[in-house]
């Protein structure tokens, strides 16, 4: 041994012979390894990642190390409605508006495959907003009809994201219906919840005015302008309402995933009717608690948590409310289960006086009734349904119940017209309860529309009031143009 070697050797030896032993102290435990984001995937066991269509989000990642993912996305134009007999050639990620839902882990190494299916007119491509990179993707995945590019990134940071299709003329091509959402889950994921669903909001620009029937044109003016003739829930009026509402049951906690692809307008995104535990603000990882309205900027989410402890419908809206109740910017979230009665009594009292109540015809039978029920019941799901409810009852206090109305038995045809044309301001009794709100003006609407959604009102949930026709409601808007 050289003698550097054994003064070492002996100093340290030294150093721990005179160390007290009272100041020893026990190993502890070793500290938790730190989440697994850098490691290198595995290229040779690749995982095919689960997309779905909304409102469908893929199950959670429970894996607790990086892989390689492949995403396979395809480009289709396609021809959807966005309304009742309104239709509109939407350009998609996935066939569907919006794009796929995708959920990666943090540390994930992605392979995307984009493909532009040959029967499309245009290129594409995609710029993710979860990527580190130039263009967000969009350069690396131009990709003409009938060709397939592919490219890789690491997904670096966790969040919620916005994709969208990045090819000129881009605000042309995201308002066509090219937008979707990406989740990069981080380790372990986000605390456990028992539902979660995905919700685009976005806007539609059309040649054509509100409820203009038949396949509407895309309008640059209108885009230019910030003027959306539709600002919808999931690429349509109704796509989350009725047969295609949200459903939980009570006690179960509901996470939505909620992005906004524009191109123009943020939201105002709010639950009539629940408090959202957690907001997870603009998508990120910190969060904000017992919030009443969020707002997601175009091109940005959010993510939001709340517990539904009283069963009923709850409407999802933007809280810019022409928007909802007059764009179609609301859907439903539909809880089942045992009532809560210390959370929400529901009504309590209900005192009734109708000295002189009307006796109401019977409706007709013929079977153009039936069609016009369908279609009055569709427009009163999509614009009144959030203030008057889904069985007419109304909101205690606030909207007036239209189910069993003294109010309607015993006004005129040519009133309630009016009443939809113009709109209603000031007190009014119903079922001995003074109401005094506001309701918007209706009309927009075509005259077939508002006959169909006041033959339906008039004729359910023990209403029986004879039929509204077209030609009623063009007498009473003639009668009112006239009007100086």
């Amino acid at each position: 041994m050289s003698r550097r070697w054994w003064i070492l050797a002996t100093t340290l030896v030294a150093v721990g012979c005179d160390r007290d032993p009272r100041l020893t102290s026990v190993p502890s435990e070793p500290p938790a390894p730190a989440p697994d984001i850098s490691s290198t995937p595995d290229r040779d066991r690749p995982i095919h990642a689960p997309l779905t269509q909304a409102p469908e989000v893929p199950v959670r990642i429970y894996r607790e190390h990086p892989a390689h993912v492949i995403v396979d996305l395809e480009v289709t134009e396609v021809e959807r409605e966005i309304a009742p007999g309104v239709r509109y050639m939407f350009w998609t990620f996935g066939g569907q508006v919006p794009g796929k839902f995708i959920r990666v882990r943090q540390g994930d190494e992605v392979e995307l495959h984009l493909k532009n299916h040959p029967s499309s007119k245009l290129p594409h491509n995609i710029d993710l907003h979860a990527v580190s990179g130039p263009g967000g993707g969009a350069g690396a995945t131009f990709t003409a009809p009938g060709h397939e590019s592919t490219f890789t990134f690491r997904a670096l940071n966790p969040g919620l994201y916005v994709y969208h299709c990045a090819t000129a003329p881009v605000p042309m091509h995201v308002a066509n219906g090219m937008y979707g959402l990406i989740l990069v889950e981080p380790p372990g994921g986000l605390p456990p919840v028992d539902r979660e669903f995905y919700v685009m909001q976005s806007e539609v620009y059309t040649q054509g005015a509100y409820h203009d029937q038949g396949l509407q044109a895309f309008s640059l003016e209108k885009g230019i302008d910030e003027k959306p003739t539709y600002v919808v829930f999931n690429g349509g009026e109704g796509k989350l309402a009725g047969d295609n509402a949200l459903r939980a049951r009570t006690g179960e906690k509901v996470r939505i995933y909620f992005g906004n692809g524009g191109p123009n307008l943020a939201s105002n995104f709010h639950v009539i009717g629940e408090i959202f535990d957690r907001v997870y603000t603009e998508g990120g990882s910190r969060w904000q608690e017992n919030v009443q309205t969020t707002v997601v900027p175009t091109g940005g989410a959010v993510i939001v948590d709340f517990t539904v402890d009283v069963p009923g419908t709850y409407a999802l809206v933007d809280h810019a409310l022409f928007r909802a109740f007059n764009k179609g910017a609301v859907g439903e979230l539909r809880v089942e289960g045992m009532n809560n009665k210390s959370a929400f009594s529901d009504r309590q009292s209900d005192r009734t006086y109708t000295p002189e109540r009307v006796v109401a015809e019977a409706p007709p039978t013929d079977p153009a009734f039936d069609r016009t029920h369908e279609a009055g019941k569709t427009t009163y799901t999509t614009i009144c349904a959030a203030c008057h409810q889904p069985n007419g009852q109304g909101v205690h206090g606030t909207f007036p119940p239209l189910a069993g109305s003294d109010y309607l038995a015993s006004s005129s045809k040519e009133k309630l017209i009016g009443h939809v044309l113009d709109g209603l301001q000031g007190p009014v009794t119903v079922l001995g309860e003074t109401y005094n709100g506001v309701m918007p003006p209706m009309g927009h609407l075509r005259d077939h529309e508002i006959a169909d959604v006041l033959t339906y009102v008039r004729a359910a949930w023990g209403n029986k009031l004879d039929a509204v026709t077209p030609a009623d409601v063009a007498r009473v808007r003639s009668q009112q143009a006239s009007v100086p």
